[in-house]
């Protein structure tokens, strides 16, 4: 049974031994299909039939894997050009789409006045709506962010352009991240305005294997006090603020903690440093978040998985300061059956140490 109060608990960082909740960034529409035995309506179907259909399905496929809420999202109304190609995962989407460092939409000062920022009243919140109108009692709904500050601004840029314009052209730079900052701002009040949820949830990738994106003496000056604005709001609504974050960031882990204030950090990987290593350096100070190698879970078999989530949940399980996850998504390219061996092991370690 659900147990949303177990989560919040784990994500206020209160330290209690109990049973691990299990908690994801999001699960590719593909993999929540084949779960669920059927298709799922888009998320931006425009039809009311299709929006409660999409809800519905929503619910039921973290209600039947043990998860303790929904997640519940609005968007800002920005936009970015991306780039596509055939997806080639066997339960394809179709079409894989990313952000390369190339393409640019803002690049000057005509752009930055010639793009369409959205106004508060061009969000859609209809799907949010129906999944509050629906999430049963004994579930939480999770908010998730409309993207990060840091992201957005390289999005809209392109990485190679932004990290030139740093120096070339700072006063656009900085009017980038006034701008979607206060685009962010504005979604995360709407969403947090709703109701009362167990956490915010935000992505905002800021490094890679080696080290962060930037400098970190340049996110000091524009990311960090940014995405404080977000912490606090979240704060302001007595909701824990989550971090996802891919990259080596040890670096500035500190500056999340203290400046921008995280209450729980997510996305891990191995090969950087796995997320028992970084438990036991930041542990006694924010909640920990997932960690299980998406690497280990699209490549490993199902009993390297196994093997890995008891490892971890015999590390972590007690500590009161982390949940079970992946270490980034449940992309399409993970095997079913993977992911839910590692759910199967997070259940049977529950009920062999808490019963439950």
């Amino acid at each position: 049974m659900p147990n949303p109060e177990r989560l919040s608990s784990v994500l206020r960082h209160e330290l209690y031994p109990g049973p691990v909740p299990f908690i994801e960034l999001f699960a590719d529409q593909p993999i929540m299909e084949a779960v669920l035995g059927h298709p799922m309506s888009p998320p931006d179907a425009p039809k009311r039939e299709a929006i409660e259909a999409h809800a519905q399905s929503l619910i039921q496929f973290y209600r039947m894997l043990g998860y303790d809420y929904v997640p519940v999202s609005i968007g800002s109304g920005l936009y970015r050009a991306t780039s596509a190609s055939k997806d080639t995962a066997s339960l394809t989407k179709g079409t894989r789409h990313w952000d390369n460092s190339t393409t640019v939409t803002i690049a000057n000062w005509a752009d930055f006045e010639a793009f369409p920022w959205p106004r508060p009243e061009d969000i859609d919140y209809s799907l949010a709506e129906c999944l509050l109108s629906q999430i049963p009692d004994d579930m939480a709904a999770l908010a998730l962010g409309a993207g990060g500050v840091l992201e957005w601004v390289m999005w809209l840029m392109s990485y190679e352009l932004f990290a030139v314009a740093i120096y070339d052209q700072p006063d656009l730079v900085e009017a980038l991240f006034e701008r979607v900052t206060e685009t962010l701002v504005v979604a995360c009040h709407n969403l947090l305005d709703m109701t009362n949820f167990v956490g915010y949830f935000i992505g905002d990738d800021m490094g890679h294997s080696t080290g962060t994106m930037i400098s970190p003496q340049v996110m000091r000056r524009y990311v960090f006090p940014n995405q404080r604005k977000l912490a606090d709001i979240a704060h302001a609504h007595n909701t824990p603020f989550l971090l996802h974050a891919c990259g080596n960031l040890s670096a500035i882990m500190e500056d999340l903690i203290e400046t921008v204030q995280v209450d729980a950090k997510h996305s891990f990987e191995d090969k950087i440093e796995p997320v028992e290593s970084l438990h036991a350096t930041y542990g006694r100070r924010i909640a920990l978040l997932g960690g299980v190698d998406v690497d280990l879970m699209a490549r490993g078999s199902e009993e390297q998985v196994r093997a890995r989530t008891r490892q971890l949940l015999n590390t972590l399980g007690d500590t009161g300061s982390w949940c079970l996850g992946t270490g980034n998504s449940v992309a399409n390219y993970i095997p079913v059956q993977n992911y839910l061996a590692m759910l199967d092991e997070g259940r049977r370690w529950n009920r062999e140490h808490y019963g439950q």
